[in-house]
Protein backbone atom coordinates (compact mmCIF):
# COMPACT_ATOMS: atom_id res chain seq x y z
CA UNK A 1 0.00 0.00 0.00
CA UNK A 2 2.77 2.36 0.88
CA UNK A 3 4.20 1.67 -2.58
CA UNK A 4 1.29 2.37 -4.28
CA UNK A 5 0.89 5.90 -2.34
CA UNK A 6 4.21 6.85 -3.67
CA UNK A 7 3.55 5.95 -7.16
CA UNK A 8 0.36 8.03 -7.06
CA UNK A 9 0.49 10.98 -10.40
CA UNK A 10 -0.83 13.63 -8.53
CA UNK A 11 -0.87 15.32 -11.94
CA UNK A 12 -4.18 13.43 -12.65
CA UNK A 13 -5.19 12.93 -9.26
CA UNK A 14 -8.59 13.58 -9.03
CA UNK A 15 -12.02 11.90 -7.35
CA UNK A 16 -15.01 10.29 -9.46
CA UNK A 17 -17.85 11.50 -7.41
CA UNK A 18 -16.50 14.83 -5.60
CA UNK A 19 -19.67 15.96 -5.18
CA UNK A 20 -19.35 13.35 -2.23
CA UNK A 21 -16.78 15.47 -0.64
CA UNK A 22 -19.82 18.00 0.61
CA UNK A 23 -20.14 14.99 3.56
CA UNK A 24 -16.94 16.41 4.93
CA UNK A 25 -19.23 19.37 5.92
CA UNK A 26 -21.25 17.87 8.09
CA UNK A 27 -18.30 16.55 10.02
CA UNK A 28 -16.91 19.56 10.81
CA UNK A 29 -20.16 20.70 12.37
CA UNK A 30 -20.17 17.72 14.35
CA UNK A 31 -16.34 18.06 15.36
CA UNK A 32 -17.40 21.33 16.18
CA UNK A 33 -20.01 20.45 18.53
CA UNK A 34 -18.80 17.80 20.59
CA UNK A 35 -15.31 19.89 21.04
CA UNK A 36 -17.71 22.65 22.44
CA UNK A 37 -19.43 20.05 24.42
CA UNK A 38 -16.52 18.99 26.35
CA UNK A 39 -16.29 22.57 27.85
CA UNK A 40 -19.91 22.64 29.03
CA UNK A 41 -19.19 19.64 30.85
CA UNK A 42 -16.46 21.09 32.73
CA UNK A 43 -18.86 23.59 34.42
CA UNK A 44 -21.05 21.18 36.08
CA UNK A 45 -18.57 19.31 37.82
CA UNK A 46 -17.62 22.37 40.18
CA UNK A 47 -21.04 21.65 41.81
CA UNK A 48 -19.76 18.59 42.64
CA UNK A 49 -18.02 18.37 46.29
CA UNK A 50 -14.13 18.09 45.77
CA UNK A 51 -14.37 14.82 48.01
CA UNK A 52 -17.09 12.82 46.00
CA UNK A 53 -15.78 14.43 42.55
CA UNK A 54 -13.43 11.03 42.05
CA UNK A 55 -16.89 8.74 42.90
CA UNK A 56 -19.26 10.69 40.82
CA UNK A 57 -17.05 11.36 37.55
CA UNK A 58 -15.05 8.60 35.82
CA UNK A 59 -11.42 9.34 35.20
CA UNK A 60 -9.99 11.00 31.76
CA UNK A 61 -8.69 13.84 30.92
CA UNK A 62 -10.14 16.65 28.72
CA UNK A 63 -7.61 16.41 26.23
CA UNK A 64 -7.92 12.48 26.36
CA UNK A 65 -11.70 13.42 24.89
CA UNK A 66 -10.61 15.95 22.46
CA UNK A 67 -8.52 13.93 20.87
CA UNK A 68 -10.96 10.78 20.92
CA UNK A 69 -13.41 13.44 18.92
CA UNK A 70 -10.75 13.90 16.34
CA UNK A 71 -9.67 10.78 15.45
CA UNK A 72 -13.28 9.75 15.22
CA UNK A 73 -13.56 13.15 12.73
CA UNK A 74 -10.23 11.64 10.62
CA UNK A 75 -12.30 7.89 10.11
CA UNK A 76 -15.67 9.19 8.93
CA UNK A 77 -13.28 11.59 6.48
CA UNK A 78 -11.68 8.54 5.36
CA UNK A 79 -14.87 6.73 4.75
CA UNK A 80 -15.75 9.68 2.60
CA UNK A 81 -13.04 10.14 0.76
CA UNK A 82 -13.57 6.51 0.02
CA UNK A 83 -16.86 6.84 -1.39
CA UNK A 84 -15.65 9.63 -3.19
CA UNK A 85 -13.35 7.35 -5.23
CA UNK A 86 -9.90 8.63 -5.59
CA UNK A 87 -8.17 7.83 -8.86
CA UNK A 88 -5.04 8.79 -10.44
CA UNK A 89 -4.61 5.88 -13.37
CA UNK A 90 -6.83 4.48 -16.29
CA UNK A 91 -8.22 0.79 -16.96
CA UNK A 92 -8.39 -0.96 -20.14
CA UNK A 93 -12.15 -1.55 -20.16
CA UNK A 94 -12.91 -4.77 -21.62
CA UNK A 95 -14.77 -5.34 -24.73
CA UNK A 96 -18.41 -6.75 -24.55
CA UNK A 97 -18.95 -9.70 -26.48
CA UNK A 98 -22.81 -9.86 -27.97
CA UNK A 99 -24.22 -12.99 -30.05
CA UNK A 100 -25.67 -11.88 -32.90
CA UNK A 101 -28.97 -13.01 -34.14
CA UNK A 102 -30.55 -14.00 -37.31
CA UNK A 103 -33.93 -13.41 -39.00
CA UNK A 104 -35.04 -14.96 -42.13
CA UNK A 105 -38.06 -12.97 -43.61
CA UNK A 106 -39.91 -15.23 -46.27
CA UNK A 107 -42.18 -13.63 -48.87
CA UNK A 108 -44.99 -15.49 -49.51
CA UNK A 109 -47.14 -13.25 -52.21
CA UNK A 110 -48.43 -14.97 -55.39
CA UNK A 111 -46.34 -14.14 -57.51
CA UNK A 112 -43.77 -16.70 -55.41
CA UNK A 113 -45.30 -19.25 -57.11
CA UNK A 114 -44.20 -18.64 -60.91
CA UNK A 115 -42.11 -21.28 -62.35
CA UNK A 116 -39.51 -19.16 -63.97
CA UNK A 117 -37.35 -21.15 -60.83
CA UNK A 118 -38.33 -24.84 -60.72
CA UNK A 119 -40.13 -26.20 -59.41
CA UNK A 120 -41.26 -22.75 -58.65
CA UNK A 121 -39.71 -19.62 -56.53
CA UNK A 122 -41.08 -20.55 -52.80
CA UNK A 123 -40.61 -24.19 -53.11
CA UNK A 124 -36.87 -23.21 -54.41
CA UNK A 125 -36.65 -20.72 -51.27
CA UNK A 126 -37.61 -23.54 -49.25
CA UNK A 127 -34.91 -25.98 -50.10
CA UNK A 128 -32.48 -22.94 -49.45
CA UNK A 129 -34.09 -22.56 -45.92
CA UNK A 130 -33.73 -25.62 -45.32
CA UNK A 131 -29.82 -26.26 -47.12
CA UNK A 132 -28.92 -22.90 -45.00
CA UNK A 133 -29.98 -24.77 -41.74
CA UNK A 134 -28.02 -27.41 -42.52
CA UNK A 135 -25.09 -25.66 -42.96
CA UNK A 136 -25.41 -25.04 -39.38
CA UNK A 137 -24.92 -21.00 -38.88
CA UNK A 138 -24.83 -21.13 -35.25
CA UNK A 139 -26.43 -18.10 -34.78
CA UNK A 140 -30.25 -18.30 -32.94
CA UNK A 141 -32.53 -17.49 -35.53
CA UNK A 142 -36.11 -16.55 -36.28
CA UNK A 143 -38.63 -16.97 -39.19
CA UNK A 144 -41.12 -14.10 -40.24
CA UNK A 145 -43.52 -14.51 -43.11
CA UNK A 146 -45.00 -11.81 -44.69
CA UNK A 147 -47.56 -10.70 -47.50
CA UNK A 148 -50.56 -8.62 -47.14
CA UNK A 149 -49.13 -8.52 -43.26
CA UNK A 150 -45.89 -9.58 -41.47
CA UNK A 151 -46.30 -12.59 -38.55
CA UNK A 152 -43.85 -14.36 -37.00
CA UNK A 153 -43.65 -18.09 -37.55
CA UNK A 154 -41.03 -19.01 -34.92
CA UNK A 155 -39.28 -16.65 -32.73
CA UNK A 156 -35.52 -16.71 -31.92
CA UNK A 157 -34.33 -19.93 -31.21
CA UNK A 158 -31.51 -22.53 -31.98
CA UNK A 159 -33.36 -25.50 -32.41
CA UNK A 160 -33.41 -25.43 -36.22
CA UNK A 161 -35.34 -28.43 -36.60
CA UNK A 162 -38.50 -26.57 -35.02
CA UNK A 163 -37.48 -24.36 -37.98
CA UNK A 164 -37.46 -27.26 -40.51
CA UNK A 165 -40.80 -28.91 -39.49
CA UNK A 166 -42.94 -25.58 -39.98
CA UNK A 167 -41.22 -24.83 -43.97
CA UNK A 168 -42.60 -27.24 -46.17
CA UNK A 169 -46.60 -26.57 -45.56
CA UNK A 170 -46.50 -22.88 -46.38
CA UNK A 171 -47.71 -20.65 -48.67
CA UNK A 172 -49.26 -18.04 -50.10
CA UNK A 173 -52.82 -19.71 -48.90
CA UNK A 174 -51.96 -19.69 -44.86
CA UNK A 175 -51.78 -15.63 -45.46
CA UNK A 176 -54.63 -13.62 -44.26
CA UNK A 177 -54.20 -11.25 -47.11
CA UNK A 178 -52.68 -11.00 -50.34
CA UNK A 179 -49.97 -8.47 -51.14
CA UNK A 180 -46.59 -7.98 -51.04
CA UNK A 181 -45.87 -5.75 -47.91
CA UNK A 182 -41.93 -5.17 -47.31
CA UNK A 183 -42.15 -2.20 -44.76
CA UNK A 184 -44.16 -5.15 -42.16
CA UNK A 185 -41.97 -7.69 -42.44
CA UNK A 186 -39.05 -4.98 -41.73
CA UNK A 187 -40.79 -3.55 -38.80
CA UNK A 188 -41.45 -6.68 -37.75
CA UNK A 189 -37.47 -7.56 -37.34
CA UNK A 190 -37.01 -4.67 -35.32
CA UNK A 191 -39.76 -5.65 -33.03
CA UNK A 192 -38.20 -9.29 -32.85
CA UNK A 193 -34.35 -8.03 -32.10
CA UNK A 194 -35.11 -4.54 -30.66
CA UNK A 195 -34.10 -6.20 -26.77
CA UNK A 196 -31.06 -7.64 -28.01
CA UNK A 197 -27.73 -4.96 -28.53
CA UNK A 198 -25.65 -6.92 -30.94
CA UNK A 199 -25.88 -6.34 -34.59
CA UNK A 200 -28.33 -8.63 -36.33
CA UNK A 201 -28.80 -9.84 -40.13
CA UNK A 202 -31.95 -9.97 -41.86
CA UNK A 203 -31.99 -12.91 -44.64
CA UNK A 204 -34.55 -11.54 -47.30
CA UNK A 205 -36.04 -13.87 -49.48
CA UNK A 206 -38.18 -11.98 -52.28
CA UNK A 207 -38.88 -11.57 -56.09
CA UNK A 208 -40.21 -8.22 -55.42
CA UNK A 209 -37.38 -5.76 -56.05
CA UNK A 210 -39.59 -2.56 -56.96
CA UNK A 211 -37.75 1.13 -56.28
CA UNK A 212 -40.46 1.46 -53.56
CA UNK A 213 -38.75 -1.68 -52.19
CA UNK A 214 -35.21 -0.54 -53.07
CA UNK A 215 -35.85 2.74 -50.50
CA UNK A 216 -36.90 0.58 -48.08
CA UNK A 217 -33.96 -1.71 -47.21
CA UNK A 218 -31.47 1.33 -48.58
CA UNK A 219 -32.99 3.29 -45.49
CA UNK A 220 -33.27 -0.03 -43.24
CA UNK A 221 -29.71 -0.56 -43.43
CA UNK A 222 -28.71 3.36 -43.31
CA UNK A 223 -31.15 4.43 -40.50
CA UNK A 224 -30.41 0.62 -38.38
CA UNK A 225 -27.43 -1.31 -37.39
CA UNK A 226 -28.73 -4.70 -39.11
CA UNK A 227 -27.35 -6.06 -41.96
CA UNK A 228 -29.53 -7.20 -44.73
CA UNK A 229 -28.83 -11.03 -46.47
CA UNK A 230 -30.87 -10.98 -50.11
CA UNK A 231 -31.78 -13.47 -51.62
CA UNK A 232 -33.33 -12.90 -55.20
CA UNK A 233 -36.01 -15.46 -56.39
CA UNK A 234 -36.84 -14.47 -60.18
CA UNK A 235 -35.29 -14.37 -63.30
CA UNK A 236 -33.99 -11.64 -65.70
CA UNK A 237 -36.44 -13.59 -68.05
CA UNK A 238 -39.76 -13.34 -65.36
CA UNK A 239 -42.45 -15.65 -65.42
CA UNK A 240 -46.22 -15.58 -65.60
CA UNK A 241 -47.80 -15.42 -61.84
CA UNK A 242 -50.51 -18.35 -61.25
CA UNK A 243 -53.54 -17.66 -61.10
CA UNK A 244 -55.73 -17.59 -56.97
CA UNK A 245 -57.78 -20.25 -58.31
CA UNK A 246 -55.14 -22.03 -60.03
CA UNK A 247 -56.73 -22.05 -63.66
CA UNK A 248 -54.49 -19.99 -65.93
CA UNK A 249 -52.33 -17.17 -65.27
CA UNK A 250 -52.74 -13.63 -64.04
CA UNK A 251 -52.85 -11.27 -66.69
CA UNK A 252 -49.74 -8.86 -68.05
CA UNK A 253 -47.98 -9.73 -64.58
CA UNK A 254 -44.63 -11.41 -66.62
CA UNK A 255 -43.02 -7.90 -67.04
CA UNK A 256 -43.61 -7.10 -63.45
CA UNK A 257 -42.45 -10.68 -62.18
CA UNK A 258 -38.86 -10.20 -63.80
CA UNK A 259 -35.81 -9.41 -61.71
CA UNK A 260 -34.79 -5.79 -61.64
CA UNK A 261 -31.19 -5.99 -62.68
CA UNK A 262 -30.96 -2.02 -62.38
CA UNK A 263 -32.18 -2.34 -58.19
CA UNK A 264 -29.99 -5.19 -57.86
CA UNK A 265 -27.17 -3.28 -58.89
CA UNK A 266 -27.71 -0.33 -56.74
CA UNK A 267 -28.43 -2.75 -53.78
CA UNK A 268 -25.01 -4.14 -54.34
CA UNK A 269 -23.29 -0.81 -54.14
CA UNK A 270 -24.77 0.03 -50.45
CA UNK A 271 -22.86 -1.02 -47.25
CA UNK A 272 -23.89 -3.65 -45.12
CA UNK A 273 -26.12 -4.87 -48.18
CA UNK A 274 -24.67 -8.40 -49.73
CA UNK A 275 -27.32 -9.97 -52.60
CA UNK A 276 -26.36 -13.40 -52.67
CA UNK A 277 -26.28 -15.21 -56.08
CA UNK A 278 -28.38 -18.46 -56.56
CA UNK A 279 -26.89 -21.48 -57.32
CA UNK A 280 -28.32 -25.10 -58.32
CA UNK A 281 -26.54 -26.95 -55.26
CA UNK A 282 -26.40 -25.52 -51.79
CA UNK A 283 -22.72 -23.72 -52.06
CA UNK A 284 -24.44 -20.72 -51.59
CA UNK A 285 -26.12 -21.74 -48.74
CA UNK A 286 -23.03 -22.71 -47.09
CA UNK A 287 -21.02 -19.83 -48.05
CA UNK A 288 -23.78 -17.64 -46.17
CA UNK A 289 -23.90 -20.00 -43.32
CA UNK A 290 -20.13 -19.41 -43.25
CA UNK A 291 -20.32 -16.43 -42.94
CA UNK A 292 -22.96 -15.63 -40.01
CA UNK A 293 -20.93 -18.13 -37.92
CA UNK A 294 -17.47 -16.30 -38.50
CA UNK A 295 -19.29 -12.90 -37.88
CA UNK A 296 -21.59 -14.54 -34.42
CA UNK A 297 -20.00 -12.32 -32.19
CA UNK A 298 -19.80 -9.12 -31.70
CA UNK A 299 -17.37 -7.05 -29.34
CA UNK A 300 -18.57 -3.66 -28.20
CA UNK A 301 -15.84 -1.35 -28.45
CA UNK A 302 -15.57 0.71 -25.05
CA UNK A 303 -15.08 4.41 -25.64
CA UNK A 304 -11.76 5.90 -23.19
CA UNK A 305 -13.52 8.07 -21.33
CA UNK A 306 -13.49 9.36 -17.48
CA UNK A 307 -15.31 5.76 -16.93
CA UNK A 308 -12.29 3.80 -17.73
CA UNK A 309 -10.53 5.72 -14.27
CA UNK A 310 -9.63 2.73 -11.64
CA UNK A 311 -11.58 3.85 -8.54
CA UNK A 312 -9.11 3.55 -5.94
CA UNK A 313 -11.42 3.77 -2.76
CA UNK A 314 -10.68 0.21 -1.76
CA UNK A 315 -7.31 1.13 -0.86
CA UNK A 316 -8.95 3.27 2.05
CA UNK A 317 -10.66 0.47 3.57
CA UNK A 318 -7.39 -0.97 5.27
CA UNK A 319 -7.01 2.28 7.50
CA UNK A 320 -10.80 3.04 7.73
CA UNK A 321 -10.89 -0.64 9.49
CA UNK A 322 -8.21 -0.26 11.78
CA UNK A 323 -9.28 3.31 12.87
CA UNK A 324 -12.94 1.62 13.88
CA UNK A 325 -10.82 -1.69 15.66
CA UNK A 326 -9.05 1.19 17.39
CA UNK A 327 -12.78 2.80 18.22
CA UNK A 328 -13.89 -0.23 19.40
CA UNK A 329 -13.41 -0.35 23.37
CA UNK A 330 -15.50 0.23 26.53
CA UNK A 331 -17.48 3.35 26.33
CA UNK A 332 -16.26 4.64 23.07
CA UNK A 333 -18.93 4.24 20.47
CA UNK A 334 -18.61 2.20 16.96
CA UNK A 335 -20.43 3.14 13.80
CA UNK A 336 -20.02 0.06 12.14
CA UNK A 337 -22.04 0.75 9.25
CA UNK A 338 -19.83 3.41 8.26
CA UNK A 339 -17.59 0.63 7.40
CA UNK A 340 -20.15 -1.74 5.63
CA UNK A 341 -21.52 1.06 3.84
CA UNK A 342 -17.87 2.33 2.32
CA UNK A 343 -17.12 -1.48 1.41
CA UNK A 344 -20.42 -2.05 -0.19
CA UNK A 345 -19.98 1.10 -2.03
CA UNK A 346 -16.45 0.94 -3.70
CA UNK A 347 -16.92 -2.98 -4.77
CA UNK A 348 -20.20 -1.55 -6.30
CA UNK A 349 -18.40 1.47 -8.63
CA UNK A 350 -15.72 -0.56 -9.04
CA UNK A 351 -17.21 -2.99 -11.02
CA UNK A 352 -19.79 -1.13 -12.76
CA UNK A 353 -19.26 2.44 -14.67
CA UNK A 354 -19.71 5.82 -13.70
CA UNK A 355 -23.01 6.04 -14.92
CA UNK A 356 -23.82 2.73 -13.58
CA UNK A 357 -23.26 4.15 -10.38
CA UNK A 358 -25.32 7.30 -10.94
CA UNK A 359 -28.54 4.88 -11.19
CA UNK A 360 -27.45 2.50 -8.14
CA UNK A 361 -30.26 2.56 -5.57
CA UNK A 362 -29.91 1.39 -2.08
CA UNK A 363 -30.86 -2.04 -2.43
CA UNK A 364 -28.11 -2.36 -4.96
CA UNK A 365 -25.38 -1.97 -1.86
CA UNK A 366 -26.72 -4.58 0.08
CA UNK A 367 -28.93 -6.54 -1.86
CA UNK A 368 -27.59 -8.85 -5.62
CA UNK A 369 -30.35 -8.40 -8.33
CA UNK A 370 -30.96 -11.86 -8.28
CA UNK A 371 -32.01 -11.27 -4.28
CA UNK A 372 -33.86 -8.08 -5.47
CA UNK A 373 -35.71 -10.16 -8.60
CA UNK A 374 -36.61 -12.39 -6.19
CA UNK A 375 -38.59 -10.10 -4.01
CA UNK A 376 -40.15 -8.17 -6.69
CA UNK A 377 -41.54 -12.18 -7.89
CA UNK A 378 -42.70 -12.30 -4.65
CA UNK A 379 -44.59 -9.36 -4.84
CA UNK A 380 -45.97 -9.90 -8.01
CA UNK A 381 -44.23 -7.66 -10.02
CA UNK A 382 -43.16 -10.11 -12.32
CA UNK A 383 -42.08 -7.80 -15.51
CA UNK A 384 -40.12 -5.87 -12.97
CA UNK A 385 -38.86 -9.44 -11.87
CA UNK A 386 -37.58 -10.40 -15.44
CA UNK A 387 -34.94 -7.01 -15.73
CA UNK A 388 -33.53 -7.77 -12.60
CA UNK A 389 -32.94 -11.68 -12.83
CA UNK A 390 -29.46 -12.67 -14.22
CA UNK A 391 -30.03 -16.46 -14.98
CA UNK A 392 -32.15 -17.31 -18.06
CA UNK A 393 -34.48 -20.19 -16.06
CA UNK A 394 -35.56 -17.14 -13.59
CA UNK A 395 -35.92 -14.70 -16.70
CA UNK A 396 -38.25 -17.18 -18.04
CA UNK A 397 -39.89 -17.77 -15.39
CA UNK A 398 -40.94 -14.38 -14.68
CA UNK A 399 -41.30 -13.07 -18.51
CA UNK A 400 -44.15 -16.35 -18.32
CA UNK A 401 -45.73 -14.87 -15.11
CA UNK A 402 -46.41 -11.35 -16.38
CA UNK A 403 -47.47 -13.14 -19.79
CA UNK A 404 -44.88 -11.87 -21.81
CA UNK A 405 -44.75 -15.60 -23.98
CA UNK A 406 -42.19 -14.59 -26.57
CA UNK A 407 -39.62 -13.33 -23.72
CA UNK A 408 -40.01 -16.50 -22.18
CA UNK A 409 -39.43 -18.39 -25.39
CA UNK A 410 -36.13 -16.50 -26.12
CA UNK A 411 -34.86 -16.98 -22.31
CA UNK A 412 -35.97 -20.62 -22.04
CA UNK A 413 -34.24 -21.05 -25.60
CA UNK A 414 -30.94 -20.46 -23.77
CA UNK A 415 -31.43 -23.98 -21.31
CA UNK A 416 -30.35 -26.49 -22.72
CA UNK A 417 -31.74 -28.71 -19.96
CA UNK A 418 -34.66 -30.92 -19.79
CA UNK A 419 -36.36 -28.61 -17.94
CA UNK A 420 -35.48 -25.79 -19.99
CA UNK A 421 -36.65 -27.48 -22.58
CA UNK A 422 -40.20 -28.71 -20.77
CA UNK A 423 -40.53 -24.75 -20.12
CA UNK A 424 -40.01 -23.82 -23.61
CA UNK A 425 -43.00 -26.04 -24.43
CA UNK A 426 -45.19 -24.35 -21.74
CA UNK A 427 -44.51 -21.03 -23.29
CA UNK A 428 -44.79 -22.09 -26.75
CA UNK A 429 -48.22 -23.57 -25.73
CA UNK A 430 -49.21 -20.35 -23.90
CA UNK A 431 -48.08 -18.72 -27.14
CA UNK A 432 -50.55 -20.95 -29.39
CA UNK A 433 -47.87 -22.44 -31.37
CA UNK A 434 -49.14 -26.26 -30.58
CA UNK A 435 -46.73 -28.36 -32.57
CA UNK A 436 -43.62 -26.11 -31.30
CA UNK A 437 -44.69 -26.89 -28.33
CA UNK A 438 -45.07 -30.91 -28.78
CA UNK A 439 -41.52 -30.27 -30.40
CA UNK A 440 -40.48 -28.83 -27.23
CA UNK A 441 -41.83 -31.80 -24.93
CA UNK A 442 -40.44 -34.06 -27.46
CA UNK A 443 -37.06 -32.76 -26.44
CA UNK A 444 -37.58 -32.86 -22.46
CA UNK A 445 -38.00 -36.27 -23.31
CA UNK A 446 -34.96 -37.21 -24.81
CA UNK A 447 -32.64 -35.72 -22.52
CA UNK A 448 -34.75 -36.96 -19.61
CA UNK A 449 -36.82 -40.28 -20.18
CA UNK A 450 -37.70 -40.12 -16.88
CA UNK A 451 -39.68 -36.78 -17.34
CA UNK A 452 -43.15 -37.81 -17.07
CA UNK A 453 -44.30 -33.99 -16.82
CA UNK A 454 -43.38 -33.70 -20.31
CA UNK A 455 -44.51 -37.02 -21.38
CA UNK A 456 -47.83 -36.08 -20.28
CA UNK A 457 -48.22 -32.50 -22.03
CA UNK A 458 -46.21 -33.73 -24.91
CA UNK A 459 -49.67 -36.46 -25.10
CA UNK A 460 -52.17 -33.72 -24.24
CA UNK A 461 -50.74 -31.28 -26.75
CA UNK A 462 -50.76 -34.30 -29.61
CA UNK A 463 -54.49 -34.78 -28.56
CA UNK A 464 -55.19 -30.68 -28.95
CA UNK A 465 -53.48 -31.22 -32.44
CA UNK A 466 -55.34 -34.24 -33.34
CA UNK A 467 -58.72 -32.68 -32.50
CA UNK A 468 -58.28 -29.73 -34.26
CA UNK A 469 -57.19 -31.64 -37.64
CA UNK A 470 -60.33 -33.75 -36.90
CA UNK A 471 -62.55 -30.78 -36.84
CA UNK A 472 -60.62 -29.31 -40.01
CA UNK A 473 -61.11 -32.45 -41.90
CA UNK A 474 -64.81 -32.66 -40.95
CA UNK A 475 -65.57 -30.09 -43.70
CA UNK A 476 -63.24 -31.26 -46.32
CA UNK A 477 -63.75 -33.81 -49.09
CA UNK A 478 -61.43 -36.11 -49.97
CA UNK A 479 -58.80 -35.69 -52.03
CA UNK A 480 -55.75 -37.52 -53.99
CA UNK A 481 -52.40 -36.73 -52.25
CA UNK A 482 -51.41 -35.20 -55.51
CA UNK A 483 -54.53 -32.72 -55.96
CA UNK A 484 -54.30 -31.91 -52.11
CA UNK A 485 -50.62 -30.44 -52.43
CA UNK A 486 -51.29 -28.12 -55.59
CA UNK A 487 -54.65 -27.14 -53.99
CA UNK A 488 -52.81 -26.13 -51.01
CA UNK A 489 -50.59 -23.93 -53.37
CA UNK A 490 -53.72 -23.13 -55.49
CA UNK A 491 -56.42 -22.05 -52.79
CA UNK A 492 -59.24 -20.13 -54.66
CA UNK A 493 -61.72 -20.21 -51.78
CA UNK A 494 -59.44 -18.85 -49.08
CA UNK A 495 -61.31 -15.44 -47.42
CA UNK A 496 -58.04 -12.85 -47.52
CA UNK A 497 -60.64 -10.69 -45.72
CA UNK A 498 -59.07 -12.40 -42.46
CA UNK A 499 -62.34 -13.81 -40.64
CA UNK A 500 -65.59 -15.33 -41.44
CA UNK A 501 -67.95 -17.43 -39.52
CA UNK A 502 -65.97 -20.45 -39.81
CA UNK A 503 -62.48 -18.99 -38.54
CA UNK A 504 -64.65 -17.55 -36.04
CA UNK A 505 -65.89 -20.56 -34.51
CA UNK A 506 -62.63 -22.35 -34.96
CA UNK A 507 -60.53 -19.29 -33.38
CA UNK A 508 -63.78 -19.48 -30.26
CA UNK A 509 -62.56 -23.36 -30.02
CA UNK A 510 -59.42 -22.63 -29.54
CA UNK A 511 -59.90 -20.04 -26.77
CA UNK A 512 -62.18 -22.18 -24.88
CA UNK A 513 -59.53 -25.07 -24.72
CA UNK A 514 -57.19 -22.36 -24.01
CA UNK A 515 -59.02 -21.40 -21.30
CA UNK A 516 -59.28 -24.82 -19.79
CA UNK A 517 -55.84 -25.58 -19.47
CA UNK A 518 -54.29 -22.90 -16.70
CA UNK A 519 -50.41 -23.50 -15.56
CA UNK A 520 -48.75 -22.44 -12.04
CA UNK A 521 -44.90 -21.56 -12.29
CA UNK A 522 -42.73 -22.76 -9.31
CA UNK A 523 -40.63 -19.74 -7.67
CA UNK A 524 -37.10 -19.44 -8.72
CA UNK A 525 -37.16 -22.88 -9.74
CA UNK A 526 -39.19 -24.79 -12.34
CA UNK A 527 -42.49 -24.63 -13.62
CA UNK A 528 -45.44 -26.72 -12.58
CA UNK A 529 -46.94 -29.33 -14.70
CA UNK A 530 -49.92 -28.31 -16.28
CA UNK A 531 -53.11 -29.44 -14.71
CA UNK A 532 -54.12 -32.57 -14.23
CA UNK A 533 -56.94 -32.18 -17.38
CA UNK A 534 -53.95 -31.43 -19.51
CA UNK A 535 -52.60 -35.42 -18.83
CA UNK A 536 -55.70 -37.38 -20.02
CA UNK A 537 -55.56 -39.48 -22.64
CA UNK A 538 -51.54 -40.54 -22.77
CA UNK A 539 -52.60 -44.61 -22.36
CA UNK A 540 -55.93 -44.74 -24.88
CA UNK A 541 -55.09 -47.10 -27.94
CA UNK A 542 -57.96 -45.66 -29.78
CA UNK A 543 -56.54 -41.84 -29.09
CA UNK A 544 -53.29 -43.16 -30.45
CA UNK A 545 -54.89 -44.71 -33.30
CA UNK A 546 -56.22 -41.57 -34.39
CA UNK A 547 -53.33 -39.90 -34.14
CA UNK A 548 -51.63 -42.44 -36.28
CA UNK A 549 -54.08 -41.73 -38.90
CA UNK A 550 -54.48 -38.44 -38.63
CA UNK A 551 -51.29 -36.08 -40.42
CA UNK A 552 -50.63 -33.21 -37.91
CA UNK A 553 -50.54 -30.07 -41.04
CA UNK A 554 -48.27 -27.32 -39.37
CA UNK A 555 -49.73 -25.18 -42.35
CA UNK A 556 -53.49 -25.08 -40.71
CA UNK A 557 -52.25 -24.05 -37.16
CA UNK A 558 -49.74 -21.39 -38.59
CA UNK A 559 -52.94 -20.11 -40.61
CA UNK A 560 -54.98 -20.01 -37.55
CA UNK A 561 -52.48 -18.25 -35.50
CA UNK A 562 -52.15 -15.43 -37.95
CA UNK A 563 -55.91 -14.58 -38.14
CA UNK A 564 -55.81 -14.74 -34.64
CA UNK A 565 -53.01 -12.38 -34.55
CA UNK A 566 -54.78 -9.86 -37.23
CA UNK A 567 -58.09 -9.97 -35.51
CA UNK A 568 -56.36 -9.71 -31.86
CA UNK A 569 -54.34 -6.72 -33.15
CA UNK A 570 -56.76 -5.38 -35.66
CA UNK A 571 -54.43 -5.51 -38.50
CA UNK A 572 -55.06 -4.17 -41.80
CA UNK A 573 -53.20 -4.05 -45.08
CA UNK A 574 -52.34 -1.13 -47.11
CA UNK A 575 -54.21 -0.50 -49.39
CA UNK A 576 -51.71 0.59 -52.68
CA UNK A 577 -50.11 -2.99 -52.47
CA UNK A 578 -50.42 -5.44 -55.23
CA UNK A 579 -52.38 -8.00 -54.58
CA UNK A 580 -49.83 -10.59 -56.04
Amino acid sequence: MIETIENIDWEVFHFLRPELLWLIAPLVVILIVGLLSIKDDAKWKSAIAPHLRPYMIQKGSESFRRWSQVFLFVILSIGVLGLAGPTWKKIEMPDKILETPLVIALDLSQSMLTKDIQPNRLERAKFKINDFLDANPRSRIGFIAYAGTAHTIIPLTRDYNIIKSHISGIGPHIMPFRGSDLESALVLNDSMTKSIEAPGTLLLITDDFSERNFQLMRNFVLNGNTKLEIMAMNTPGGGKVPNFNGRGNLKDTDAETRLNIDVINKLRAIENINVNDLTLDNSDMVLLANKISADLEFREKQELNKEDWQDEGLLLVVPLAIGMLLWFRKGWVVYFFVMGFMITSCSQVNEGTFDEAKEMTADDWWYTKSYQGQKKYDNGDYAEAAKLYEDPMHKGVAYYKSGNYTQAINEFSKDTTAQGAYNLGLAYYENGDYLSAERAFEKAEELDSNFEAATNNKNRVSQILQETSEANLDDATEVMPEERAQNMENDSSEDFSGGGQEATEEDMKKERLEEETETDIRKAEELEELPEDFEGGPNDPSQKFLMRKIDDDPALFIKRKFRHQVKKNKMNPKSNLKKW
